[in-house]
């Protein structure tokens, strides 16, 4: 049966990660407080901020740009999403726009 945790970002209890995203407090943190559904929308988030801002994750300076963002991604000021938001296709809805388009052949 999966970890159940009150996500600070969804504002319900859903199942949570199997272990900590990575060491340290911030890690731990998520672990406890975010569940598997809002590290995902993270990881969205993370490659659109990687990609328009051009960060190099092999940077410690870029990694910590990346750690203070998805703090407050998760956990900052107005973090929680509106009140009855679902992700896109859950709950058997579909998702909107279907992915890239398939190339010819």
């Amino acid at each position: 049966m999966a970890r159940l945790v009150k996500c600070a970002k969804l504002g319900r209890e859903l199942p949570g990660l199997e272990k900590p995203p990575f060491p340290g407090p911030l890690g731990e943190r998520i672990y406890n407080e975010i569940s598997a559904d809002a590290w995902e929308l993270w990881k969205q988030q993370q490659t659109i901020i990687i990609n328009h801002y051009g960060l190099n994750p092999a940077d410690p300076d870029d990694r910590q740009v990346l750690r203070d963002l998805m703090e407050e991604f998760f956990f900052g000021e107005g973090a929680q999403m509106p009140e009855g938001w679902t992700p896109v296709g859950a709950g058997g809805a579909p998702a909107k726009g279907g992915g890239a388009p398939r190339r010819k052949k």
